[in-house]
């Protein structure tokens, strides 16, 4: 008899659980969520990628690419917390449940090396003629 109780009482109460996705909790202060990277400001210098302890961020400075598996994210902030440039940030939301798997990808502008710039700037400068 107290079985039945207490199955009554589970039938008709309040559920325990929360039915998400469709119904989610706000995060939390400091709730480490989706990775962000603001391109624009990023130098590819690849220090997200170094210190990524599940290598799940590619960098290709050439190009000007950065890649990012979030399946393989364990969103611990060491990328934020090594980017010079402070371009990459970590929103405080879930990331939404996905069909198949992913990659983000971004393509920015690649910065120019030193060496490249002074070697356009010689002829330049050899070509003016000497008055």
């Amino acid at each position: 008899m107290y079985m039945l109780s207490n199955v009554l009482r589970n039938i008709m109460g309040k559920y325990s659980t929360r039915l998400y996705p469709f119904e989610t909790r706000p995060a939390y202060e400091g709730f480490r969520g989706k990775l962000v990277n603001n391109i624009h400001d990023c130098i590819f210098c690849k220090s997200c990628q170094i210190k990524c302890p599940s290598q799940c961020i590619t960098v290709d400075p050439k190009e000007g690419k950065w890649d990012c598996d979030p399946f393989a994210c364990v969103y611990c902030s060491v990328c934020v917390d090594a980017c010079p440039t402070h371009c990459l940030s970590m929103e405080n939301q879930h990331r939404k449940p996905a069909p198949s798997k992913f990659v983000v990808s971004l393509q920015g502008t690649p910065r120019k090396s030193k060496k490249a710039d002074k070697s356009a700037e010689k002829p330049a400068e050899a070509a003016a003629p000497e008055a």
